[in-house]
């Protein structure tokens, strides 16, 4: 358990004033990239604050992401990386962290399958663009869930605001209102440009 960290009680990781890491399991100090190898072998750590016990377990996660991204990983798109930004403080900022478990679960569960199909995108732009697809679709449906998940209320309450369907015998329909306003509309401009037209040919 020393080495690998598993077992079923997590690794205590003892983190001090001066940023250095105590492996309680091994009685030794470590560095953030013995953290990133428990990480990789699947094994399972808290990091606490040698003083004060407080779990410093997501910000310690954090850095290791951010020191793989200076490195030049660059596993993590910019743009991903402004809209993940832009959700805090958002009202949608409690379903996010679910969302994205869901997705990175998902992602681990059929990992093998999509090293086989990105082995095969490589040398297919049109397999390539398939996967992406087809990744998209199963996002969004994830989202989706999610959403019906952390917002159970949310379908019930669009229901109750959405307008009674109007009768055939009532009319148009607002779409075909629309357009029907539409068209009169471009007839009206086009009668004023012939009628501008004439006026400056004459």
């Amino acid at each position: 358990m020393s080495e690998s960290g598993k077992g079923e009680q997590p690794v205590v990781i003892k983190k001090y004033a001066n940023r250095r890491l105590y492996d309680t399991a091994s009685s030794r100090y470590v560095t953030l990239d013995h953290l990133r190898d428990l990480v990789r072998k699947g094994a399972d750590f808290v990091v606490q604050d040698a003083k004060t016990g407080e779990d410093l377990t997501r910000g310690v996660l954090a850095q290791i992401i951010f020191e793989e991204e200076a490195r030049g990983a660059n596993l993590l798109p910019v743009q991903f990386l402004r809209q993940l930004i832009s959700f805090y403080g958002d009202s949608l900022e409690s379903v996010v962290p679910g969302y994205l478990q869901m997705s990175m679960d998902n992602f681990a569960q059929q990992q093998e399958r999509m090293r086989e199909r990105f082995a095969e995108a490589l040398g297919s732009p049109q397999a390539a663009m398939s996967m992406m697809q087809e990744q998209t679709k199963r996002n969004m449906a994830m989202f989706e869930q999610a959403m019906r998940v952390f917002t159970p209320f949310a379908q019930q309450g669009e229901a109750a605001r959405k307008p009674a369907p109007e009768s055939d015998s009532g009319g148009e329909s607002g779409e075909g209102g629309d357009l029907d306003a539409l068209r009169k509309e471009l007839d009206a401009m086009r009668a004023k440009i012939d009628r501008l037209a004439k006026d400056g040919g004459a």
